[in-house]
């Protein structure tokens, strides 16, 4: 008993992981020239995230435990779970000693088939393929995006460059990643955080599918672009992903044949456009 109170009540206790906010403070030591110097250190909570569907859990995934209900949504449209936000009916998040499960309330319909598709694996931080038993189930249903207006690369840039002042959890700890979707300006109009790249992309799409201001626009990401990343994107019909680091060959695959503008290593004033680099405008 005196272990499990200690867990409990210890700052860095097993047993109040599912009560952790974003963040946990923490003292440590800091070795360099000037010699070992205290330093109060903010980290990034990583935190078990189960997902239920009418009672039945599908999926744990590691997350940072803030915007749930949007991370909860756009992981149900992402994965093709629902076909549509109106076929969640409703969403709850409880909090217990060891994690975090968001109840999720579907239909009938959705709920036999999710039940179908249940993952028996928990996944890795943002991972996008845990618990996946077949390739079909990996390499989901092709979505198409629409042509759309064209896209700067001005405006690329100056996405990403906002990008880094609207990361308030990565200023403070700097392990997070973060999905943005940007006005054709390169306006920033709504970010999300997370430890995981592909929970950051979830939330995203699953704030704009609850309502969020969405002028036509594109997604940028602090992360590399690997296939899922491309499919979350799709799913949300957005007409280009532009990424910091670069694509997988299969993020490639599915990006052209989505019609889906992939840019990879916009960093500064490069950028490389790998799919449909029609959509782009460069300054002249």
């Amino acid at each position: 008993m005196a272990n499990e109170l200690e867990q409990m009540e210890h700052p860095l206790g097993l047993r109040r992981l599912g009560y952790a906010g974003a963040t946990l403070a923490q003292a440590a030591l800091v070795y360099g020239p000037a010699g070992v110097v205290p330093s109060d250190e903010v980290v990034a909570e990583e935190v078990p995230v189960a997902l239920v569907y009418n009672g039945v859990p599908h999926a744990v995934m590691m997350a940072t435990p803030e915007d749930l209900e949007d991370f909860a949504v756009g992981f149900s449209l992402t994965e093709e779970l629902v076909p549509a936000p109106a076929d969640i009916r409703g969403l709850r998040v409880d909090r217990y000693a060891l994690g975090i499960e968001v109840q999720v309330s579907v239909s009938e319909a959705c709920a036999a088939a999710i039940a179908r598709r249940t993952r028996s694996l928990t996944g890795r931080t943002g991972c996008g393929i845990c618990g996946s038993a077949t390739v079909e189930g990996v390499l989901k249903q092709l979505h198409p995006v629409a042509a759309g207006p064209a896209i700067s690369t001005t405006a690329i840039r100056q996405a990403l460059e906002q990008l880094e002042a609207r990361q308030p959890l990565n200023a403070r700890t700097g392990a997070v990643h973060a999905a943005a979707w940007a006005a054709l300006d390169g306006g920033l109009c709504l970010v999300r955080e997370d430890v995981g790249r592909h929970n950051a992309l979830d939330k995203l799409v699953g704030a704009l599918a609850r309502g969020a201001t969405r002028p036509e626009g594109f997604v940028v990401v602090t992360s590399r672009a690997s296939f899922e990343m491309v499919q979350k994107a799709t799913v949300l019909g957005a007409p280009l992903l532009a990424a910091i680091s670069g694509p997988t060959g299969l993020a490639l695959r599915v990006a052209q044949q989505a019609g889906l503008t992939l840019v990879g290593f916009a960093r500064g004033e490069r950028l490389t456009a790998y799919t449909h680099p029609e959509r782009l405008r460069a300054p002249a």
